[in-house]
Protein backbone atom coordinates (compact mmCIF):
# COMPACT_ATOMS: atom_id res chain seq x y z
CA UNK A 1 0.00 0.00 0.00
CA UNK A 2 1.09 3.64 -1.25
CA UNK A 3 0.20 6.42 0.83
CA UNK A 4 1.23 10.52 1.07
CA UNK A 5 3.13 10.68 4.58
CA UNK A 6 2.24 14.45 4.55
CA UNK A 7 2.35 17.07 1.63
CA UNK A 8 5.82 18.14 1.92
CA UNK A 9 7.49 14.74 1.66
CA UNK A 10 8.04 12.58 -1.08
CA UNK A 11 5.67 9.70 -2.07
CA UNK A 12 6.32 6.61 -0.28
CA UNK A 13 5.74 3.07 -0.55
CA UNK A 14 5.95 0.49 2.84
CA UNK A 15 8.48 -2.56 1.96
CA UNK A 16 9.11 -4.58 5.12
CA UNK A 17 10.19 -2.31 7.89
CA UNK A 18 11.68 0.07 5.54
CA UNK A 19 10.13 3.55 3.62
CA UNK A 20 11.13 2.91 0.38
CA UNK A 21 10.61 5.86 -2.87
CA UNK A 22 8.21 5.41 -5.39
CA UNK A 23 9.69 5.71 -8.56
CA UNK A 24 9.69 4.12 -11.96
CA UNK A 25 13.34 2.10 -11.53
CA UNK A 26 12.92 0.89 -15.24
CA UNK A 27 12.26 4.03 -16.39
CA UNK A 28 16.03 5.77 -14.76
CA UNK A 29 17.76 1.69 -15.68
CA UNK A 30 16.85 3.29 -19.46
CA UNK A 31 18.48 6.11 -19.13
CA UNK A 32 21.73 4.59 -17.28
CA UNK A 33 21.24 2.11 -20.33
CA UNK A 34 21.00 4.88 -22.95
CA UNK A 35 24.50 6.64 -21.30
CA UNK A 36 26.24 3.51 -21.31
CA UNK A 37 25.56 3.11 -24.95
CA UNK A 38 26.58 6.39 -25.70
CA UNK A 39 29.49 6.17 -23.65
CA UNK A 40 30.43 2.65 -25.87
CA UNK A 41 30.42 4.82 -28.94
CA UNK A 42 33.50 6.61 -27.49
CA UNK A 43 36.87 4.35 -28.50
CA UNK A 44 40.18 4.50 -29.27
CA UNK A 45 39.70 2.36 -31.91
CA UNK A 46 36.76 2.00 -33.96
CA UNK A 47 34.45 -0.97 -34.41
CA UNK A 48 35.15 -1.72 -30.47
CA UNK A 49 34.90 -0.34 -26.94
CA UNK A 50 38.43 0.54 -25.70
CA UNK A 51 39.56 3.57 -23.57
CA UNK A 52 43.26 3.59 -21.97
CA UNK A 53 44.59 5.70 -19.60
CA UNK A 54 44.63 9.23 -20.63
CA UNK A 55 43.95 8.73 -23.92
CA UNK A 56 41.83 11.00 -26.07
CA UNK A 57 38.77 8.56 -25.74
CA UNK A 58 39.45 8.47 -22.40
CA UNK A 59 39.54 12.38 -22.07
CA UNK A 60 36.63 12.52 -24.41
CA UNK A 61 34.22 10.00 -22.04
CA UNK A 62 34.90 12.53 -19.01
CA UNK A 63 33.58 15.46 -20.46
CA UNK A 64 30.51 13.59 -21.22
CA UNK A 65 30.23 12.02 -17.97
CA UNK A 66 30.98 15.37 -16.28
CA UNK A 67 27.98 17.05 -18.57
CA UNK A 68 26.09 14.08 -17.38
CA UNK A 69 26.93 14.91 -13.48
CA UNK A 70 26.47 18.61 -13.56
CA UNK A 71 22.65 17.65 -14.95
CA UNK A 72 22.34 15.15 -11.49
CA UNK A 73 23.50 18.58 -9.61
CA UNK A 74 27.19 17.72 -9.10
CA UNK A 75 29.92 19.95 -9.41
CA UNK A 76 33.20 18.49 -11.15
CA UNK A 77 36.51 18.22 -11.38
CA UNK A 78 39.58 16.61 -12.97
CA UNK A 79 42.42 15.43 -11.53
CA UNK A 80 46.40 15.39 -13.56
CA UNK A 81 45.56 11.67 -14.01
CA UNK A 82 42.32 12.07 -15.30
CA UNK A 83 40.12 10.89 -12.35
CA UNK A 84 36.48 12.72 -12.84
CA UNK A 85 34.62 13.45 -9.24
CA UNK A 86 31.13 15.07 -8.81
CA UNK A 87 30.29 16.21 -5.39
CA UNK A 88 27.28 18.00 -3.85
CA UNK A 89 27.60 20.78 -2.26
CA UNK A 90 29.14 20.57 1.23
CA UNK A 91 30.64 22.32 3.66
CA UNK A 92 34.48 22.03 4.17
CA UNK A 93 34.43 19.86 7.33
CA UNK A 94 31.37 17.76 5.72
CA UNK A 95 31.66 14.40 5.88
CA UNK A 96 31.52 12.50 2.41
CA UNK A 97 30.07 8.83 1.14
CA UNK A 98 31.89 8.29 -1.99
CA UNK A 99 30.11 6.06 -5.22
CA UNK A 100 31.33 4.75 -8.08
CA UNK A 101 33.74 3.27 -10.29
CA UNK A 102 36.11 3.01 -13.39
CA UNK A 103 35.82 4.54 -16.70
CA UNK A 104 38.59 3.12 -18.35
CA UNK A 105 38.48 -0.86 -20.54
CA UNK A 106 40.35 -3.34 -21.85
CA UNK A 107 40.61 -3.56 -25.75
CA UNK A 108 37.80 -4.76 -27.37
CA UNK A 109 35.68 -5.17 -24.01
CA UNK A 110 31.73 -4.80 -23.34
CA UNK A 111 29.84 -1.72 -22.00
CA UNK A 112 29.13 -2.18 -19.32
CA UNK A 113 32.58 -3.06 -17.04
CA UNK A 114 32.87 0.29 -15.11
CA UNK A 115 30.93 2.59 -16.41
CA UNK A 116 27.70 1.10 -15.20
CA UNK A 117 28.84 1.89 -11.39
CA UNK A 118 29.66 5.51 -12.39
CA UNK A 119 26.39 6.11 -14.19
CA UNK A 120 24.52 4.42 -11.74
CA UNK A 121 25.82 6.08 -8.71
CA UNK A 122 25.14 9.67 -11.18
CA UNK A 123 21.37 8.34 -11.16
CA UNK A 124 21.11 7.54 -7.63
CA UNK A 125 22.70 11.06 -6.54
CA UNK A 126 19.98 12.48 -9.29
CA UNK A 127 17.19 11.01 -7.70
CA UNK A 128 17.83 11.77 -4.36
CA UNK A 129 18.38 15.10 -4.91
CA UNK A 130 15.18 15.24 -6.58
CA UNK A 131 13.19 13.80 -3.82
CA UNK A 132 14.72 16.14 -1.65
CA UNK A 133 16.38 13.58 0.71
CA UNK A 134 18.35 14.41 3.40
CA UNK A 135 21.72 12.80 4.36
CA UNK A 136 23.83 12.98 6.84
CA UNK A 137 26.61 13.53 4.71
CA UNK A 138 27.35 14.88 1.16
CA UNK A 139 27.54 12.35 -2.13
CA UNK A 140 30.34 12.64 -4.52
CA UNK A 141 30.68 10.17 -7.62
CA UNK A 142 34.24 8.92 -8.78
CA UNK A 143 34.98 7.67 -12.60
CA UNK A 144 38.52 6.48 -12.05
CA UNK A 145 40.90 7.29 -15.02
CA UNK A 146 42.64 3.19 -14.81
CA UNK A 147 41.58 0.41 -13.15
CA UNK A 148 42.26 -2.58 -16.03
CA UNK A 149 46.23 -1.34 -15.99
CA UNK A 150 46.24 -2.05 -19.94
CA UNK A 151 48.27 0.90 -21.02
CA UNK A 152 51.34 0.10 -18.45
CA UNK A 153 50.45 -3.38 -17.26
CA UNK A 154 49.87 -1.94 -13.66
CA UNK A 155 46.33 -1.67 -12.47
CA UNK A 156 44.38 1.09 -10.16
CA UNK A 157 46.44 4.00 -11.41
CA UNK A 158 43.30 6.25 -10.77
CA UNK A 159 42.51 4.94 -7.44
CA UNK A 160 45.97 4.99 -6.26
CA UNK A 161 46.11 8.38 -6.88
CA UNK A 162 43.04 9.46 -6.03
CA UNK A 163 43.72 8.04 -2.73
CA UNK A 164 47.51 9.33 -2.23
CA UNK A 165 49.18 6.16 -2.69
CA UNK A 166 51.11 6.43 -6.43
CA UNK A 167 55.05 6.17 -6.08
CA UNK A 168 58.36 7.62 -8.01
CA UNK A 169 58.50 3.38 -9.39
CA UNK A 170 55.02 3.74 -10.39
CA UNK A 171 55.85 6.60 -12.56
CA UNK A 172 58.81 5.28 -14.04
CA UNK A 173 56.80 2.32 -15.39
CA UNK A 174 56.95 2.83 -19.41
CA UNK A 175 54.06 1.59 -21.64
CA UNK A 176 54.89 -0.69 -24.96
CA UNK A 177 55.94 2.53 -26.66
CA UNK A 178 58.87 3.12 -23.79
CA UNK A 179 56.80 6.23 -22.58
CA UNK A 180 56.68 6.35 -18.63
CA UNK A 181 53.19 7.01 -16.64
CA UNK A 182 55.03 10.39 -15.78
CA UNK A 183 55.97 11.35 -19.49
CA UNK A 184 52.29 10.29 -20.34
CA UNK A 185 51.05 12.88 -17.47
CA UNK A 186 53.49 15.01 -18.16
CA UNK A 187 52.55 15.63 -21.78
CA UNK A 188 48.87 16.21 -21.16
CA UNK A 189 48.53 18.82 -18.36
CA UNK A 190 52.60 19.86 -18.25
CA UNK A 191 55.66 19.37 -16.59
CA UNK A 192 56.55 19.19 -12.50
CA UNK A 193 53.89 16.66 -11.80
CA UNK A 194 54.40 15.66 -8.47
CA UNK A 195 53.16 12.78 -6.49
CA UNK A 196 49.53 13.20 -5.52
CA UNK A 197 48.13 13.38 -1.83
CA UNK A 198 44.66 12.17 -1.45
CA UNK A 199 41.92 13.85 -2.78
CA UNK A 200 40.27 14.39 0.56
CA UNK A 201 41.74 14.22 4.06
CA UNK A 202 42.21 11.40 6.07
CA UNK A 203 38.29 10.70 8.17
CA UNK A 204 36.22 12.72 5.78
CA UNK A 205 34.91 10.11 3.69
CA UNK A 206 32.33 8.37 5.67
CA UNK A 207 32.44 4.82 2.97
CA UNK A 208 32.36 4.16 -0.48
CA UNK A 209 29.97 1.74 -2.56
CA UNK A 210 31.01 0.11 -5.79
CA UNK A 211 28.23 -1.35 -7.84
CA UNK A 212 29.76 -3.58 -10.65
CA UNK A 213 28.82 -6.30 -13.14
CA UNK A 214 29.13 -9.82 -11.31
CA UNK A 215 31.60 -10.33 -13.89
CA UNK A 216 31.19 -13.93 -13.43
CA UNK A 217 27.82 -17.04 -13.56
CA UNK A 218 27.06 -17.58 -9.88
CA UNK A 219 24.39 -14.85 -9.68
CA UNK A 220 22.60 -16.11 -13.26
CA UNK A 221 23.30 -20.02 -12.20
CA UNK A 222 21.63 -19.40 -9.02
CA UNK A 223 18.89 -17.26 -9.81
CA UNK A 224 19.83 -13.25 -7.77
CA UNK A 225 19.88 -10.27 -9.72
CA UNK A 226 22.37 -8.86 -6.89
CA UNK A 227 24.70 -9.94 -4.36
CA UNK A 228 27.25 -8.80 -2.03
CA UNK A 229 31.00 -9.11 -2.47
CA UNK A 230 32.33 -10.29 1.07
CA UNK A 231 36.06 -10.10 -0.55
CA UNK A 232 38.12 -9.02 -3.51
CA UNK A 233 40.91 -11.93 -4.60
CA UNK A 234 44.34 -10.76 -4.11
CA UNK A 235 46.60 -10.65 -7.36
CA UNK A 236 50.03 -10.74 -8.66
CA UNK A 237 50.61 -9.63 -12.22
CA UNK A 238 54.10 -10.19 -13.44
CA UNK A 239 55.95 -10.14 -16.83
CA UNK A 240 58.22 -13.21 -17.77
CA UNK A 241 61.17 -12.66 -20.54
CA UNK A 242 62.40 -16.17 -21.85
CA UNK A 243 66.15 -15.23 -23.92
CA UNK A 244 67.68 -18.55 -26.00
CA UNK A 245 68.93 -18.21 -29.43
CA UNK A 246 67.77 -18.01 -32.71
CA UNK A 247 68.83 -20.47 -35.47
CA UNK A 248 67.80 -21.79 -38.58
CA UNK A 249 64.59 -24.02 -38.10
CA UNK A 250 65.80 -26.69 -40.82
CA UNK A 251 69.32 -27.24 -39.83
CA UNK A 252 69.56 -27.17 -36.21
CA UNK A 253 69.28 -30.44 -34.55
CA UNK A 254 66.14 -30.73 -31.54
CA UNK A 255 68.77 -31.02 -28.95
CA UNK A 256 71.09 -28.21 -29.66
CA UNK A 257 68.01 -25.84 -29.79
CA UNK A 258 67.89 -22.81 -27.21
CA UNK A 259 63.90 -22.29 -28.18
CA UNK A 260 62.57 -19.45 -26.12
CA UNK A 261 59.43 -20.42 -27.10
CA UNK A 262 58.94 -23.96 -26.09
CA UNK A 263 60.54 -23.07 -22.74
CA UNK A 264 57.75 -20.42 -22.23
CA UNK A 265 55.01 -22.73 -23.32
CA UNK A 266 55.97 -25.63 -20.48
CA UNK A 267 56.09 -22.84 -18.13
CA UNK A 268 52.29 -22.13 -19.65
CA UNK A 269 51.58 -25.28 -19.19
CA UNK A 270 52.11 -25.41 -15.53
CA UNK A 271 50.26 -22.28 -15.18
CA UNK A 272 47.25 -24.52 -16.02
CA UNK A 273 48.38 -27.19 -13.64
CA UNK A 274 48.70 -24.36 -10.46
CA UNK A 275 45.34 -24.20 -10.87
CA UNK A 276 44.16 -27.62 -10.37
CA UNK A 277 47.26 -27.76 -7.38
CA UNK A 278 45.80 -24.91 -5.61
CA UNK A 279 42.37 -24.91 -4.78
CA UNK A 280 40.59 -21.86 -5.95
CA UNK A 281 43.45 -20.71 -8.37
CA UNK A 282 43.22 -18.78 -11.35
CA UNK A 283 46.02 -17.98 -13.41
CA UNK A 284 46.73 -16.75 -16.78
CA UNK A 285 48.91 -15.86 -19.53
CA UNK A 286 46.65 -13.06 -21.62
CA UNK A 287 49.70 -11.60 -23.63
CA UNK A 288 52.65 -12.97 -25.70
CA UNK A 289 55.35 -11.74 -27.80
CA UNK A 290 57.76 -13.36 -29.95
CA UNK A 291 60.79 -12.41 -31.19
CA UNK A 292 62.44 -12.70 -34.25
CA UNK A 293 58.94 -13.89 -34.85
CA UNK A 294 59.73 -15.66 -38.54
CA UNK A 295 58.37 -19.12 -39.37
CA UNK A 296 61.83 -20.57 -40.33
CA UNK A 297 63.31 -19.25 -37.15
CA UNK A 298 64.01 -21.03 -33.94
CA UNK A 299 62.43 -18.26 -31.81
CA UNK A 300 65.41 -16.19 -29.42
CA UNK A 301 63.36 -14.37 -27.08
CA UNK A 302 59.34 -14.72 -25.30
CA UNK A 303 57.80 -11.73 -23.08
CA UNK A 304 54.24 -12.59 -21.28
CA UNK A 305 52.48 -11.75 -18.98
CA UNK A 306 51.37 -13.77 -15.93
CA UNK A 307 47.89 -12.96 -13.63
CA UNK A 308 47.79 -14.86 -10.98
CA UNK A 309 44.80 -14.38 -8.23
CA UNK A 310 43.07 -15.89 -5.21
CA UNK A 311 41.08 -14.87 -1.83
CA UNK A 312 44.06 -15.76 0.07
CA UNK A 313 47.44 -14.15 -0.17
CA UNK A 314 49.24 -17.33 1.71
CA UNK A 315 47.66 -19.33 -0.95
CA UNK A 316 48.72 -16.79 -3.55
CA UNK A 317 52.19 -16.46 -2.38
CA UNK A 318 52.82 -20.31 -1.94
CA UNK A 319 51.34 -20.63 -5.84
CA UNK A 320 53.50 -17.77 -7.00
CA UNK A 321 56.76 -19.36 -5.19
CA UNK A 322 56.08 -22.65 -6.99
CA UNK A 323 55.35 -20.63 -10.73
CA UNK A 324 58.55 -18.93 -10.33
CA UNK A 325 61.08 -22.25 -8.98
CA UNK A 326 58.77 -24.11 -12.24
CA UNK A 327 60.30 -21.13 -14.41
CA UNK A 328 63.74 -21.05 -13.20
CA UNK A 329 64.14 -25.33 -13.77
CA UNK A 330 62.57 -24.89 -16.95
CA UNK A 331 65.05 -22.18 -17.95
CA UNK A 332 68.10 -24.51 -16.67
CA UNK A 333 67.02 -27.11 -18.55
CA UNK A 334 66.52 -25.85 -21.41
CA UNK A 335 69.77 -23.79 -21.32
CA UNK A 336 67.57 -20.33 -20.90
CA UNK A 337 68.31 -17.29 -19.73
CA UNK A 338 64.97 -15.67 -17.56
CA UNK A 339 63.67 -12.78 -15.45
CA UNK A 340 60.47 -12.53 -13.81
CA UNK A 341 59.41 -9.17 -12.84
CA UNK A 342 56.53 -7.96 -10.83
CA UNK A 343 54.32 -5.33 -12.36
CA UNK A 344 51.75 -5.14 -9.77
CA UNK A 345 50.73 -6.99 -6.28
CA UNK A 346 47.84 -6.53 -4.61
CA UNK A 347 46.29 -8.40 -1.48
CA UNK A 348 43.13 -9.41 -0.82
CA UNK A 349 40.72 -7.19 0.67
CA UNK A 350 37.89 -7.94 2.67
CA UNK A 351 34.78 -5.22 2.42
CA UNK A 352 33.67 -3.28 5.23
CA UNK A 353 31.52 -5.81 7.72
CA UNK A 354 29.26 -3.06 9.28
CA UNK A 355 28.68 -1.15 5.46
CA UNK A 356 28.37 -4.56 4.09
CA UNK A 357 25.67 -5.71 6.72
CA UNK A 358 22.88 -2.30 6.26
CA UNK A 359 23.75 -3.02 2.26
CA UNK A 360 22.57 -7.07 2.66
CA UNK A 361 19.84 -5.59 4.66
CA UNK A 362 18.96 -3.42 2.06
CA UNK A 363 19.22 -6.26 -0.57
CA UNK A 364 16.68 -8.47 1.60
CA UNK A 365 14.04 -5.72 1.91
CA UNK A 366 14.01 -4.63 -1.77
CA UNK A 367 14.06 -8.49 -3.66
CA UNK A 368 13.52 -10.39 -0.85
CA UNK A 369 16.63 -12.38 -0.57
CA UNK A 370 20.40 -11.90 -0.28
CA UNK A 371 23.70 -13.79 -1.83
CA UNK A 372 27.18 -13.17 -0.68
CA UNK A 373 29.60 -13.89 -2.68
CA UNK A 374 33.51 -12.95 -3.00
CA UNK A 375 34.93 -11.22 -6.21
CA UNK A 376 37.96 -12.95 -8.00
CA UNK A 377 38.03 -9.82 -10.10
CA UNK A 378 40.00 -6.48 -9.10
CA UNK A 379 38.48 -3.42 -8.28
CA UNK A 380 39.06 -0.46 -7.47
CA UNK A 381 37.54 -0.77 -3.49
CA UNK A 382 40.33 -3.25 -2.86
CA UNK A 383 42.58 -0.08 -2.92
CA UNK A 384 40.03 2.35 -1.14
CA UNK A 385 39.43 -0.40 1.32
CA UNK A 386 42.33 -0.24 3.49
CA UNK A 387 42.08 3.53 4.08
CA UNK A 388 37.94 3.69 4.69
CA UNK A 389 35.19 1.38 4.85
CA UNK A 390 33.99 -0.48 1.57
CA UNK A 391 30.98 -2.39 0.11
CA UNK A 392 30.61 -3.87 -3.19
CA UNK A 393 27.22 -5.01 -5.04
CA UNK A 394 27.48 -7.29 -7.80
CA UNK A 395 24.78 -7.05 -10.53
CA UNK A 396 23.99 -10.09 -12.72
CA UNK A 397 25.09 -10.72 -15.85
CA UNK A 398 24.36 -12.61 -18.78
CA UNK A 399 26.45 -16.00 -19.45
CA UNK A 400 28.76 -14.56 -16.53
CA UNK A 401 30.55 -12.87 -19.76
CA UNK A 402 33.20 -10.04 -19.21
CA UNK A 403 35.91 -8.29 -20.71
CA UNK A 404 33.95 -8.97 -24.02
CA UNK A 405 32.05 -7.12 -26.44
CA UNK A 406 29.01 -9.66 -25.58
CA UNK A 407 28.91 -8.74 -21.68
CA UNK A 408 25.41 -7.57 -21.30
CA UNK A 409 22.91 -6.67 -17.71
CA UNK A 410 19.03 -6.56 -18.12
CA UNK A 411 17.24 -3.35 -17.87
CA UNK A 412 15.51 -4.93 -15.02
CA UNK A 413 18.91 -5.63 -13.25
CA UNK A 414 19.68 -2.35 -13.54
CA UNK A 415 16.62 -1.40 -11.87
CA UNK A 416 17.24 -3.35 -8.87
CA UNK A 417 20.72 -2.13 -8.49
CA UNK A 418 19.85 1.46 -8.55
CA UNK A 419 16.58 0.71 -6.48
CA UNK A 420 19.50 -0.97 -3.63
CA UNK A 421 21.74 1.89 -3.93
CA UNK A 422 19.00 4.68 -2.94
CA UNK A 423 18.05 2.57 -0.67
CA UNK A 424 21.34 2.14 0.84
CA UNK A 425 22.07 5.76 0.76
CA UNK A 426 18.43 6.58 2.36
CA UNK A 427 19.61 3.91 5.21
CA UNK A 428 20.98 7.14 6.39
CA UNK A 429 18.77 9.47 5.80
CA UNK A 430 17.77 12.18 8.47
CA UNK A 431 13.95 13.05 9.91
Amino acid sequence: MCQKLSAREPFLCRVGELAVLDIAWNTHAARIQNRIDALAAISDEKGMVMRTFLSEATLRANQVVAGWMREAGLATSEDRVGNLLGQSPADPGDSIFLLGSHLDTVRNAGRFDGPLGVLLAIEAADILRSANVILPFALAVAGFSDEEGVRFQNAYIGSKAFCGLLTLKDLAIPDRDGVTLREVVERLSGPAFVLPGPTFAPGRLAGYLEVHMEQGPVLENEGFAVGVVTAVAGQLRCRLTWTGKASHAGTTPAPLRRDALAGAAEFIRDVEKASEQFGGLVATVGRLAIQPNISNVVPAFVTHTLDVRHQSDSVLNEACGWLERRAGEIARARRLDFTWEILQATPAKECDAALSRRLLGVVETVTGSTRLLPSGAGHDAAILAPLFPVAMLFVRCRDGLSHHPDEFVSLEDIGVALQVTVEFLRSWELI
